[in-house]
């Protein structure tokens, strides 16, 4: 299966990647560097490369991750943006693996933000309260489809975007 998200809610999701056994792609950055290390700690299996940089690379990588038991993990708004704007690689991936699109939904009652960083990242302080509310799936993209098309990206955010409400209000409800 595929588990979209949002960049920027990364750090948040860091407590899922040992139970889904996730596999990702990990930009060549020095960002990229650090978050593939942490994510390798973790027990995550990365691919190393970006759209900009080495994507071909990395997507093979990653389909070979997900060949030998992973679950993949996808920033679909990447790799430098707009943010929250649905790209095709999440439609291509399901595709290639036959896979349904599960979205997350990212919340936290306590965190560190990061304002100046293009993605609006957070860390969750310790002891904070971290809701993943799950929506879906979309099935999976078939060899039919195309997967630049504008509306499987709008309905994907649409169910992200819903995702992420569903996730604060069960926040804002049990901070009540």
């Amino acid at each position: 299966m595929v588990l979209a998200h949002w960049h920027g809610d990364e750090l948040a999701l860091l407590s899922i990647v040992k139970r889904y056994r996730i596999a990702t792609i990990a930009s060549q950055s020095k960002d990229g560097e650090l978050m593939a290390t942490v994510l390798k700690w973790l027990g995550a299996k990365t691919s190393r490369g970006s759209s900009t940089r080495g994507g071909v690379q990395a997507l093979k990588g990653l389909l070979r991750l997900i060949k030998d038991g992973g679950n993949c993990s996808f920033a679909v708004d990447g790799p430098k943006g707009p943010l929250h704007k649905v790209k095709p690689g999440v439609f291509e991936i399901s595709r290639m693996i036959s896979g349904p699109i599960y979205a997350a939904g990212v919340a936290c009652d306590r965190a560190i933000h990061f304002p100046k960083s293009w993605n609006k990242t957070f860390l969750p302080k310790p002891f904070a309260k971290v809701i993943i509310y799950w929506v879906g799936p979309m099935t999976a993209i078939s060899r039919e489809v195309d997967p630049r098309n504008p509306d499987l990206a709008l309905e994907l955010e649409g169910l992200l975007h819903h995702a992420r409400q569903q996730a604060l209000k069960f926040i804002a409800d049990n901070d009540a």
